[in-house]
């Protein structure tokens, strides 16, 4: 079909560059996708449901949970391997790899990063292995992108924290057995670990979503959660913590959303090529060719972003602003690279019997989940700049 022996799914060889072990992954988790996940996920889609008990236990056994940390049955594989991982979930449906990544990237980085060492070996082994499942507790109804303006409150009362407020947009919130819940303290902002079934503790999912619906969703409720002074995450305390969650959270959609793209991409290629109207295959004319040109160009140039975000990380020289860069041109690329695909499937393009549409109601939300594109074109503004304008001064 290429003539010049591109691989059309792999145009510019960016996975030659891969290492041995890093190949194994990919294939290890793509023959695992497409077993396990690509059979189910449009009817999951469909019913707004996700079997999430069965696939942590699934993710655990695959490796991918916590995989990128080291220690209490984690792997200690490279930032470029569990990319590679998101990767290819994200190319089944972001939910999943959204899954893997607020797991990892965020419950179990917090308490690995953060955590004193009893925290780590009552949760991080049980969350590696899909037995647990952790949730991530930092956004609010009022304090989305603004996080400094939370309102969530913990106060000691003798040996004890109470924590009293409400965090929104929590995935896996109702299913959670621990949540890592960020609040305001005396002496600043501190992490919780909580166990769900505190007195106190209570999850309401979120329905009615047009995206992201093969995912679980959730508003978290603390209404006079009393803790142990020993819930307490030791190691931080500040916006740091939080923030050096969500960048481990944002590396991964770096990655994942190249998979996404990917199969829009491969699906308007397989589309076109079969698909014939006027006598011709709609991939033999002009307009058609020159799109999927624009896709192979976007969902390639994402390609190389992330494996070069990768590499950075892996020598830990990565800048969060480069983290911010690589959201931001990603997320932005693998959109539009779903909307033009949708619009080459005609009609079919809006059903789910093609993932497409599907993607492209995902991506939606990826825009804007983990920090806005505003957010990070401004964090990217500041890098290059010197001068922040994330608030406007009085």
């Amino acid at each position: 079909m290429v003539e010049t022996g591109s691989d059309p799914s792999d145009f510019l060889g960016i996975d030659a560059e891969l290492t041995a072990d890093e190949r194994d992954i990919r294939d290890t988790v793509r023959r695992f996708a497409k077993a396990e996940l690509s059979p189910h996920v449009a009817d999951w889609y469909e019913n707004a449901t996700l079997p999430v008990r069965d696939l942590a236990k699934s993710f655990g056994r695959l490796g991918v949970l916590g995989m990128h940390l080291t220690g209490y049955g984690c792997a200690g594989s490279s930032a470029v391997a569990y990319g590679i991982a998101c990767r290819e979930l994200e190319a089944v449906d972001s939910g999943l790899r959204s899954f893997v990544s607020v797991q990892g990237s965020l419950a179990m980085y917090a308490i690995h990063r953060y955590g004193s060492e009893e925290q780590k070996q009552r949760w991080l082994p049980a969350l590696a292995s899909g037995e647990a499942i952790g949730c991530f507790g930092l956004t609010e109804p009022d304090a989305g992108s603004d996080p400094a303006s939370m309102r969530t409150r913990a106060r000691r009362d003798g040996s004890d924290w109470v924590l009293d407020g409400t965090k929104m947009w929590i995935t896996n919130g109702t299913v959670a057995d621990v949540a890592v819940v960020w609040a305001r303290t005396d002496e600043g902002v501190r992490g919780f670990v909580v166990p769900t079934d505190t007195p106190g503790f209570s999850a309401h999912e979120i329905t009615r979503k047009l995206s992201l619906r093969a995912s679980v969703t959730a508003e978290l409720v603390l209404d006079g959660v009393r803790l142990p002074s020993d819930a307490a995450l030791p190691g931080v305390t500040g916006l740091r913590g939080p923030l050096s969650c969500l960048n481990e959270a944002r590396f991964g959609i770096v990655f994942g959303v190249v998979g996404a793209a990917r199969t829009c991409y491969e699906t308007a290629l397989e589309y076109t090529t079969t698909r014939t109207q006027f006598g011709q295959p709609l991939a033999a004319y002009q307009l058609t060719q020159r799109k999927l040109a624009d896709l192979v160009v976007e969902v390639n140039r994402a390609g190389l972003v992330a494996l070069r975000l990768g590499r950075l990380k892996d020598a830990g020289t990565l800048h969060h602003s480069q983290v911010s860069f690589g959201k931001l041109a990603n997320v932005r690329a693998a959109l539009d690279v779903a909307r033009t695909a949708r619009s080459m499937l005609g009609a079919n393009g809006i059903s789910l019997e093609y993932p497409v549409m599907r993607h492209a109601a995902n991506l939606e939300t990826v825009l804007t989940y983990e920090g806005t594109e505003e957010m990070h074109a401004l964090s990217v503004g500041q890098a290059v700049t010197g001068i922040p304008a994330f608030r406007i001064n009085p």
